[in-house]
C-alpha cells in the first residue's frame, strides 16, 4: 500500500527514522500540537507507525525523502533518528542536496561531538543549519518528556527550540531544555552526562554488592534500604529504578532476577568516549574513567576465568553494627556520587575553553532535574551553586557540597578501607575517595616525576622557589642546572 502524496509546507518538524525513539519522538510532537511529517527509509515501518499511532493525532506519512522534505514549512526543521556514523553521514546529505539555505537538519542520536562539528561546519558552508541534539530519557522519555541538549547556531534555536522546550520534561513550569552552544556542544554535553551516568550506576552497584557481602541481605531487604534513601538526599531516577529491579522476583524459578542475570555489563561507548576526550582536554574523570573500566572488566570473560580462586588474604566479614555500616555505604554512596558529577561539569567547563563554547554549568545542571537518566534531588543545589558561582572551578568546593563531603569523610574512608580488609572491589568509592585526597594535598609525587621525565627525556622542570624552566645535566659529573 502506497502512502498518499502530502500537502506541501504543511508539517512544523519532521523526523526521519521511525524505530522507537523516532517514533516516540514525532508523537510526542503531535501531542503538544505540532504537525508533523514522518519518514523511513523503508516505507513498511512509516505505514506500521501510521496503523499502529495515526490516531493519535494528524500525523503526514511521506513515503519518499522527496515528499518529506516538500512537506516541511520553511525554514525546515528536520530531525534524524538513524544509527550513528556512516548512516547518518548519508541521511545528511541527502537531506541537505534536497534543502534550500537557512534550513535545519537535528541529529537527535548519540553522535560524537567531533563527529558533530565536522557536519555543522560541512553544512554551514552549504547554508544550512546543523544541529547535534543530545536527548537523554531513553523511550519513555522520547515519548513523555525528555532533557534535551540542542547545540548549533543560535538562529536555528529560534526556530527549532520552542517546538524542543514544549516536548521536554518540564520542572514545574521550567522546560528541561535550553540552546547549549555552538556545533558540537549539544552532544558533548549529553557525552558527558551519559559518563555521569555510568559512575552514578557503578556507586550504585558498589553499594549494593557490599551490602550484600557484609551484612548478607538478600536484594529485596537492600531494596527496602535503597527505598529509604530515596527518600532523602539520594533521591534520583537510577536509585528508584534499581530499587525495582531488585525486588523483581523471576516467575520460573521465584529466585531474585538480580541472582539469575549475568554480571558482565554492556555499553555502547559513550562512557569510553567522555573518558578519552577528558584524557585529550587533560581533566581527571576518575569516578567516570573506573566505571568504565568496571563494565570492561565484568565483560572480560577469559581474564575473569583465569583469575578464579586467586588468594584474597581477606579478613572475614564480620560487621557489629549493621546500621552503622549501611550509614558508612549510604554517606560513601552520596560523596562518590558528587565528585563524579563534578568531574564531569570539568570536562565542559574544559571543553568550552577549549572549543569556544558559551556553556552556563547551571543550566545544565538545571535541564538534568528532569526527564534524563542522571535526574536526581540534588541537582538542585549544583543549580543553585552555579546560579551563585557561574564559573565555579569546582563543584565539591561550593558551600553545601563541601559541608556534604565534610560529613561523609568519615565513613568514606571506613568503608574503603573496609572494602580493602575484605578484599570487596570499590572502583569508584575508592578513586573517588583519592581523587579527594589528591586536590586536598598540598604536595604531590609529581615533584618525583617530573624529576624522572627530565632525567630519562630532558622535559624541563619548575622550581617553588624560582621563575623559569630548569634541566638538570643528570648524565655528568656534578650534575649541574642550566635554565632551559
Amino acid at each position: 500500500m502506497s502512502l498518499a502524496k502530502p500537502t506541501p509546507s504543511s508539517a512544523d518538524i519532521g523526523v526521519t527514522g521511525m524505530g522507537v525513539m523516532g517514533s516516540n519522538l514525532a508523537r510526542n510532537f503531535a501531542r503538544h500540537g505540532h504537525k508533523v511529517a514522518i519518514h523511513n527509509r523503508s516505507v513498511e515501518r512509516t505505514q506500521a507507525a501510521i496503523a499502529k499511532h495515526g490516531d493519535e493525532a494528524d500525523f503526514i506519512p511521506c513515503e519518499t525523502l522527496d515528499d518529506f522534505v516538500a512537506a516541511l514549512q520553511p525554514p525546515r526543521c528536520a530531525i534524524i533518528m538513524v544509527k550513528a556514523g556512516a548512516a547518518t553521514d548519508a541521511v545528511i546529505n541527502d537531506l541537505a542536496d534536497r534543502m534550500d539555505p537557512g534550513d535545519i537538519i537535528v541529529d537527535c542520536g548519540n553522535s560524537l561531538f567531533t563527529d558533530t562539528r565536522r557536519r555543522e561546519a560541512a553544512m554551514r558552508e552549504r547554508g544550512l543549519h546543523f544541529v547535534g541534539c543530545g536527548v537523554s530519557g531513553g523511550e519513555e522519555g522520547a515519548l513523555w518528556g525528555p532533557a534535551i541538549m540542542p547545540g548549533g547556531s543560535p538562529e536555528s534555536y529560534k526556530r527549532l527550540g520552542p517546538m524542543l522546550e514544549s516536548i521536554s520534561a518540564h520542572v514545574g513550569e521550567e522546560p528541561c531544555c535550553t540552546h547549549v552552544g555552538a556545533d558540537g556542544a549539544g552532544h558533548f554535553v549529553k557525552m558527558v552526562h551519559n559518563g555521569i551516568e555510568y559512575a552514578d550506576m557503578q556507586v550504585i552497584g558498589e553499594a549494593y554488592d557490599l551490602l550484600r557481602r557484609a551484612l548478607g541481605l538478600s536484594p529485596a531487604q537492600i531494596a527496602d534500604i535503597f527505598a529509604e534513601w530515596n527518600e532523602g538526599d539520594l533521591d534520583s531516577y537510577l536509585m528508584e529504578i534499581s530499587v525495582e529491579v531488585l525486588r523483581q522476583v523471576d516467575t520460573e524459578t521465584g529466585k531474585p532476577l538480580v541472582d539469575l542475570i549475568v554480571d558482565a555489563a554492556g555499553q555502547k561507548g559513550t562512557g569510553a568516549w567522555t573518558t578519552q576526550t577528558a584524557l585529550d582536554l587533560g581533566v581527571p574523570v576518575t569516578g567516570i574513567g573506573e566505571a568504565t573500566f568496571a563494565r570492561g572488566l565484568s565483560s572480560s570473560p577469559a581474564q575473569r576465568h583465569a583469575a578464579r580462586g586467586f588468594a584474597a588474604e581477606a579478613a572475614e566479614w564480620d560487621i557489629e553494627d549493621a546500621d552503622a555500616f549501611i550509614e558508612d555505604v549510604r554517606q560513601a554512596l552520596y560523596a562518590s556520587k558528587v565528585v563524579a558529577y563534578s568531574q564531569g561539569f570539568n570536562e565542559i567547563q574544559a571543553a568550552a575553553e577549549e572549543y569556544g563554547w558559551d556553556i552556563k554549568l547551571g543550566d545544565m545542571a538545571r535541564i538534568w532535574r528532569g526527564g534524563c537518566i542522571i535526574r536526581a534531588a540534588f541537582l538542585a543545589e549544583i543549580t543553585k551553586a552555579f546560579e551563585k558561582t557561574p564559573d565555579l572551578p569546582l563543584l565539591i568546593g561550593d558551600d553545601y557540597f563541601y559541608a556534604k563531603i565534610v560529613e561523609a569523610l568519615p565513613h568514606w574512608r571506613r568503608l574503603v578501607s573496609l572494602a580493602a580488609l575484605h578484599g570487596a572491589p570499590v572502583p569508584v568509592f575508592a578513586s573517588s575517595l583519592s581523587y579527594y585526597d589528591g586536590l586536598r594535598a598540598d604536595r604531590l609525587p609529581a615533584c618525583l616525576i617530573q624529576g624522572q621525565r627530565d632525567f630519562f627525556g630532558a622535559h624541563t622542570y619548575r622550581r617553588v622557589d624560582k621563575e623559569g624552566a630548569f634541566h638538570t645535566l643528570w648524565a655528568e659529573e656534578g650534575r649541574e642546572e642550566v635554565e632551559a
